[in-house]
């Protein structure tokens, strides 16, 4: 009966310390939700290449839902400082909605990749708040994409780099910040931006269509600098 008690003990003790070092190790870091999913795209296997790439940059605390629209409500959002976003098209409730955009428009970062800008084409609310919205896109293949705000944290030291990927052309907002552009039929389009809402931050990156576009160092570049911006930590950014 002792030797039970004793082993109860040590377990309930482990316990606390685990989840006291768990704790420590995530003092300071930004607390991160990745909401993946919608039709088309592979949201799962998308979403478990940025989860690597946020988690081993070692600034986020990282919580993944996947396919759950249930999550974006007020209460559900609250505990979050950036909301790393992937959707394709799909409906969206006004409530859901507006838990969303207010909770960015309170301060929160929101970085959204691809077919951010393909979600809910029903919803003129949301693409007002992207920035812009998928028209088209050629077929999938190597392109290159040209800096063209290089005094921005998120693109500081880069140039040109070349990228195999789905490139989406976008209809958008001329007020948001174009950081980066790729030519489609001899005209400049955007592939990344930054914009404001409210209080809060936007990064979107058109890039990311499938895992192995994902996995291609320059997305992972772009995207983590990108959340840091987004969430106002770009001193952390390297």
């Amino acid at each position: 009966m002792i030797t039970k008690v004793l082993l109860t003990l040590c377990c309930m003790a482990l316990a606390v310390s685990c989840a006291t070092a768990r704790a420590a190790e995530n003092a300071g870091k930004i607390k991160t939700l990745l909401f993946t999913g919608g039709q088309i795209h592979d949201g799962k296997g998308n979403g478990d290449v940025v989860q690597q790439a946020l988690e081993a940059a070692g600034n986020f605390e990282v919580t993944r839902v996947q396919d759950d629209m249930a999550a974006l409500t007020p209460e559900k959002l609250k505990p979050y400082d950036l909301i790393v976003f992937f959707w394709t098209v799909g409906e969206i409730t006004n409530e859901q909605k507006d838990a969303v955009l207010n909770a960015v428009a309170s301060g929160k970062g929101f970085v959204g990749w691809h077919s951010a800008a393909d979600s809910f084409r029903d919803s003129p609310d949301w693409k007002a708040f992207i920035g812009g919205h998928f028209i088209t896109h050629p077929r999938y293949r190597e392109y290159q994409v040209s800096v063209v705000d290089e005094s921005n944290a998120i693109t500081k030291g880069m140039n040109e780099f070349m990228v195999r990927d789905e490139q989406y052309i976008l209809d958008y907002d001329p007020r948001v910040t174009v950081l980066c552009s790729a030519l489609w039929k001899g005209k400049a389009l955007p592939v990344s931006w930054t914009k404001e809402w409210g209080k809060g931050r936007i990064f979107y990156l058109a890039l990311g269509h499938d895992p192995k576009a994902c996995e291609q160092d320059v997305f992972q570049k772009l995207l983590v600098r990108g959340s840091l911006w987004a969430a106002r930590r770009e001193g952390e950014i390297k």
